[in-house]
């Protein structure tokens, strides 16, 4: 929230009488300002100092149902898509390919816990109608969910950006990664990416941000602001989506570009990079649905605090639903694509079994045929010689 509706009085729910004409505020606001307001103290912790619960706000059985559904179908979603990733990876013998399987599954990881942590949030609020003050009056509990919408926000566009490193040096210089363990780096360049964001999502409890308490009441977020240390990290946070995204763009072209060259230019005599291709396809679909996703909550808060543009949050709840249902679209690509691999391997297997089965079949006939040809010793004069005295 920027400064202006620091001092709106129907956020802040400060009641005033002499200082505002209360002809002019709508029904709606007077019952907000009345059933919800608390009069702000420099006792206020921190989260509570823009928006004060309780609020007016009264959710519906409807907000319930679609907390429930939409965060069950995300959480399902991600568990179906790490079984089979894991079964993919146990089969797999290619080190590409298990540098690749083990990104999607640091992605997954991260994708179902950051469902299951701010989702039990949520729905707990619509079903129990807590009071946020009264649960958390020193705001660990706000900032333990602000901290986990940005960390698990930010990780899925930072794991796609290294996922499209390692295909980019994969592709486009394979022997430079030969000399190492891929399943060793790949492991660490995981784990530096949630350390990243981690720590970017630190910040605000060392006074670079805020999280605040966000309308409706439900979940805790930065503060978008354009004053003060709230417009750094803003402008942090933003930028470094919008980097991830930029990076995976122009990396993914590149390495798509090299496929093309290999398979279809004067290298196509080459054996088929299956799998590469496969990878990229994977890849750029991933990239496809993070960037429409998470563009127009990162554009949004990017041009917000650079405009000084009043924030509403009406906007910033519907783009970042759209950001959540990342979470959900990415697991059914894995779903499928590794779905498919699996079906043409087995295809694969079966058909080498019947033409195993059928070569061993036709043996047993061919000596047959052999032998039924093969002259009588009888009938050329030739008998055999008797054994012993007689």
């Amino acid at each position: 929230m920027v400064d202006e509706e620091r001092n709106d009085p129907v956020h802040l729910g400060i009641v005033l009488p002499s200082l505002i004409h209360l002809e002019y505020l709508t029904p709606q606001q007077l019952t907000i300002m009345n059933a919800s307001a608390q009069p702000l103290t420099n006792n206020t912790p921190l989260c509570y100092s823009i928006n004060s619960p309780p609020f007016a706000f009264k959710p519906t059985i409807a907000s319930a149902y679609f907390s429930s559904i939409f965060g069950s179908l995300g959480l399902l979603s991600n568990l179906i898509a790490f079984v089979v990733l894991l079964k993919s990876f146990r089969r797999t013998h290619s080190r590409s390919r298990s540098s690749f399987l083990i990104f999607l599954g640091g992605l997954v990881v991260t994708d179902f816990m950051g469902l299951l942590v701010t989702s039990s949030i949520v729905i707990s609020f619509h079903v129990t109608h807590f009071n946020w003050r009264e649960l958390d009056p020193d705001c660990h509990f706000c900032n333990f969910m602000g901290m986990s919408m940005v960390f698990y926000g930010l990780c899925p566009l930072l794991l796609g950006a290294a996922m499209a490193l390692e295909r980019f040096i994969g592709i486009n210089y394979p022997f430079a990664r030969s000399t190492s363990n891929p399943k060793s780096r790949t492991v660490s360049m995981v784990l530096m990416v949630w350390l990243i964001a981690g720590c970017i999502a630190l910040l605000p409890l060392i006074n670079v941000g805020s999280y605040h308490m966000q309308m409706p009441g439900s979940w805790c977020f930065f503060n978008i602001s354009s004053k003060g240390n709230d417009l750094v990290f803003s402008l942090l946070f933003s930028l470094v989506g919008l980097m991830c995204i930029a990076v995976s763009f122009l990396l993914n072209t590149i390495s798509v570009v090299t496929l093309i060259k290999v398979c279809c230019g004067q290298d196509r005599s080459q054996r088929r990079r299956d799998d590469e291709i496969e990878m990229m396809v994977q890849l750029i679909l991933i990239m496809v649905i993070a960037s429409i996703c998470w563009c127009p909550l990162l554009i949004y808060i990017l041009v917000s605090v650079v405009m000084a543009n009043p924030v509403r949050d009406e906007f910033v709840l519907f783009y970042l639903r759209m950001a959540t249902c990342n979470q959900i679209f990415d697991p059914w690509i894995y779903i499928m694509f590794q779905v498919s691999r699996l079906r043409r391997v087995k295809s694969l297997y079966c058909t080498n079994c019947a033409v195993q089965s059928s070569s061993s079949d036709q043996i047993p006939t061919a000596v047959a045929t052999l032998r039924h040809l093969e002259p009588d010793p009888g009938s050329l004069g030739i008998h055999p010689v008797p054994q012993g005295g007689s």
